[in-house]
């Protein structure tokens, strides 16, 4: 069952993982403003592909939607609204984003948000044995199999992952159009 570390209080998103009988590991580390995922997985020890960014975006006639991908990554925003049949995609202001996931820029998880929105994963994150997202707060991630992304809040995998060619988890090129 999961481990409750008596400073982590409870967050939307730690309430909806228990009312959903998920197993979750609690990991907290010091927030460093603009430190993104490669400062949490420093931290904690874990490798910053496997530390998932949940980034509130929205498409062109405002619609917003959360997508998921590994912290050493970035979105194409091309490639995602492609995958997702829109016409573009950009991400959220960070005033529109609180408002619409209830959370922090920065301790936003796509678990408990507060308005209903489609998540979507990029395709390899379901590939990892384990990953960390974020729990509800800054500095505060939560340790999952990532297949509770689709049982649990049904996000929809697509590939939308910008592959730096420098990437040593990019795999191998796929450029046979």
């Amino acid at each position: 069952m999961a481990k409750k570390s008596p400073h982590v209080s409870e967050t939307p998103a730690t309430q909806f993982l228990r009312r959903s009988g998920v197993d979750f590991s609690e990991h907290v580390y010091d927030y460093v403003e603009h430190g993104g995922t490669a400062e949490s997985a420093r931290q904690l020890g874990v490798d910053e592909h496997a530390v998932v960014k949940t980034l509130v975006m929205q498409d062109e006639a405002a619609r917003p939607l959360i997508v998921l991908m590994h912290g050493d990554q970035k979105v194409s925003t091309k490639n995602l609204a492609r995958a997702i049949g829109v016409k573009s995609v950009e991400p959220c202001d960070t005033e529109v984003a609180e408002r619409h996931s209830g959370y922090q820029v920065g301790g936003t998880s796509p678990f408990g948000t507060r308005k209903a929105m489609p998540v979507y994963v990029e395709q390899t994150v379901l590939g990892l044995e384990r990953i960390y997202i974020n729990g509800g707060r800054r500095g505060y991630l939560v340790g999952i199999a990532p297949t509770v992304l689709i049982k649990a809040i049904g996000a929809r995998p697509v590939r939308c992952a910008n592959h730096p060619p420098e990437s040593p988890h990019s795999g191998p090129s796929r450029s046979s159009r």
